[in-house]
């Protein structure tokens, strides 16, 4: 019985060991092409500063001499990011998918494939629609009481990185719902039930997450999120997991899996 503790270590240290040298692994390759994507999109930093401020027609300016530098930096580095979400979704893939079942593969490359559009999706979105009207909105907003806008290029490109960043990882929502109501956390009819918290929940995440705190910029957050919510009803209905007759709609959290207890059904 003595024997038995370093017995269980010895058996347990070396998965450990090869898992974390295949997460280094995929690591480094993410590490190496974003950094890659980010050299290359920082020769076009001017070009893709002057994408970004086309709802403003005035020039930016800069106050600081490393001000344009880290702005450069910054829309350089988002660039960065989504030149490589391919690969991150790829390396996120073979990570995980010698724990999956053959059937459960199926559905991860289709799901991760549409994590990657709803990313890019919501990031069009923004830029499309949600930061000309919030720009516009707020530079009227002063040369209506006769000031001069003038803009500086490090607090502009900060603006609508943080922009395109939430509205990314919010467009997120859906499949994030659809994909908890298909493994059994969660339902359709319980997703409904708690409508009138999910608008309270994402009042207040638009207060807390958007750049500044205005009621404008707020609702500008907050609707879609309502939007994507119900998105998320609509999916779970479709693609979430039927309960079985007889049982009640309100939450599949306290239902047991098939099988024994403990293991998977293969």
């Amino acid at each position: 019985m003595k024997s038995s503790g370093p017995q269980s270590m010895s058996a347990v240290l070396p998965p450990l060991a090869n898992h974390l040298s295949v997460i280094k692994r995929r690591l480094m390759v993410i590490a190496i092409t974003v950094s890659a994507s980010f050299i290359l999109a920082f020769a076009y930093a001017a070009e893709l500063i002057e994408w970004f401020k086309r709802p403003f027609t005035d020039d930016l300016i800069f106050y600081g001499p490393t001000e344009a530098l880290f702005a450069s930096v910054k829309i350089s580095f988002l660039a960065g990011i989504v030149l490589s979400l391919p690969v991150i979704l790829h390396q996120c893939w073979k990570f995980i998918e010698p724990a999956l079942l053959p059937r459960e593969q199926r559905w991860a490359i289709p799901l991760f494939c549409l994590a990657g559009g709803l990313f890019a999706l919501g990031m069009v979105f923004c830029n499309l629609v949600i930061l000309p009207l919030v720009i516009q909105f707020f530079v009227s907003f002063g040369m209506d009481r006769s000031l001069t806008p003038q803009l500086a290029v490090g607090t502009y490109v900060d603006f609508n990185v943080k922009f395109l960043l939430i509205f990314g990882f919010a467009f997120e929502l859906p499949l994030v719902l659809t994909v908890l109501s298909r493994i059994g956390l969660v339902s359709p009819d319980l997703l409904a039930h708690y409508r009138r918290h999910a608008i309270m929940v994402a009042l207040i995440l638009s207060a807390v997450i958007t750049p500044d705190a205005t009621l404008f910029t707020m609702l500008l957050m907050a609707v879609p999120l309502m939007v994507l919510y119900e998105v998320g009803i609509i999916g779970a209905r479709w693609f979430g997991r039927r309960p079985p007759q007889g049982e009640p709609g309100l939450g599949g959290a306290g239902r047991a899996p098939a099988g024994s207890a403990g293991h998977r059904v293969r």
